[in-house]
């Protein structure tokens, strides 16, 4: 099976907590850190998408920026 570049697939167990542990490789590629924060987002059809909120809060900005710029026109 080809492997598209950049594109990986973990797995993770669920605790009886409801806690998940992320791969090694996957917190070593993204540079996740203990204390690190993490947003779940969800969608009922196609699942859970669980982006760092520094990453998500920058996609936020630059929409948000964008919008008050054409405001300005």
């Amino acid at each position: 099976m080809h492997k598209p570049a950049g594109k990986y697939a973990w797995t993770a167990t669920v605790g009886e907590k409801g806690q998940i542990v992320i791969p090694k490789q996957a917190r070593e590629l993204y540079d996740i850190k203990p204390g690190d924060v993490l947003l779940l987002l969800g969608d009922e059809k196609q699942g859970i998408a669980i982006p760092r909120k520094d990453t998500f809060a920058a996609l936020t900005n630059a929409v948000f920026k964008k919008e008050d710029e054409t405001e300005d026109a």
